[in-house]
């Protein structure tokens, strides 16, 4: 697969930059491979690469010049195997939920499994199991993404930070950051470990929903003998080879693509585009 990206900011007078941190790189794993990567700014940056706390890799944009026009453009190649969503063995003590993760891996997953709201979630149609009623793990799991794919609604957004939870519930739609946020606060409060996911999706059929700028976010919750587990809570499905991830983290400001702000002596207008393809090799 090829992808070939490409965002653009335009300002009607020249500004500065501050440092822009990019994170649109995929992670690899043994289900994709990088095989080809370029990346580019205009204006010319000095640019130094590095991983961040998730090991997400982090391009650092550098820009001594004042521009009319800012630019990021990146051409990648992946070799990428077909992946199951499904194909996993739970651990016995997870195969039905609520359980308790052991108590090492409980320590590890702590900040993945603190809530950072506390507005009690409620999502029309579904309730959450009980310690009294036990249920299937991978079947509630199923449940509540199919159950969040239909009460909310699709809506793109192209700026903005992400919509609190109890927001998006309240509207009953949201952009795909919002009802990944959502669906990372439920299974927090189910007692999951959960964590944001920014990157790519490769549109399979004409019902998948395209997200704001091309790109896409979604949630991974944490299961004993699966590991990270990736649920698209937007389209309703889990989240097999044609999601490729490029960052993961706790917040919305831990996975956002590109990061950074202009300088000037007054707020000037400002456009962006932005444009993916992606190319069958």
């Amino acid at each position: 697969l090829g992808l070939r990206y490409q965002t653009t900011y335009r300002y009607e007078e020249a500004v500065g930059f501050s440092p822009h941190d990019v994170r649109l790189f995929p992670r690899s794993d043994r289900f994709s491979r990088v095989r080809r990567l370029d990346f580019t700014t205009l204006p010319k940056a000095t640019v130094r690469f590095s991983r961040d706390v998730f090991e997400n890799t982090v391009a650092s944009c550098f820009f001594p010049e004042r521009s009319k026009e800012l630019q990021f453009r990146l051409a990648i190649n992946l070799d990428l195997d077909e992946k199951d969503p499904f194909h996993f063995i739970l651990e016995k003590d997870a195969v039905e939920t609520p359980f308790q993760y052991e108590t090492t891996i409980a320590k590890l997953l702590a900040p993945y499994r603190g809530r950072r709201t506390k507005d009690r979630l409620v999502v029309p149609g579904w309730a959450p199991p009980t310690s009294r009623n036990r249920r299937d793990t991978v079947t509630t799991l199923v449940e509540l993404n199919k159950t969040l794919h239909e009460c909310i609604g699709y809506e793109r957004r192209e700026e903005g930070a992400a919509l609190s939870p109890a927001e998006t519930l309240r509207l009953g739609r949201g952009a795909c950051r919002d009802v990944t946020v959502l669906l990372g606060e439920i299974l927090r409060q189910m007692g999951f470990g959960a964590r944001l996911t920014s990157g790519y999706l490769r549109e399979s059929d004409a019902e998948t929903r395209r997200a704001e700028g091309s790109l896409h976010a979604w949630t991974e919750v944490f299961l004993p003998g699966a590991g990270w587990i990736g649920l698209d809570a937007t389209n309703g499905v889990f989240c097999n080879h044609n999601f490729i991830g490029a960052a993961v983290g706790l917040t919305p400001a831990d996975i956002t693509p590109i990061r950074g702000i202009y300088f000037h002596k007054k707020r000037i207008p400002a456009q962006m585009t932005s444009r993916l393809q992606l190319i069958n090799l």
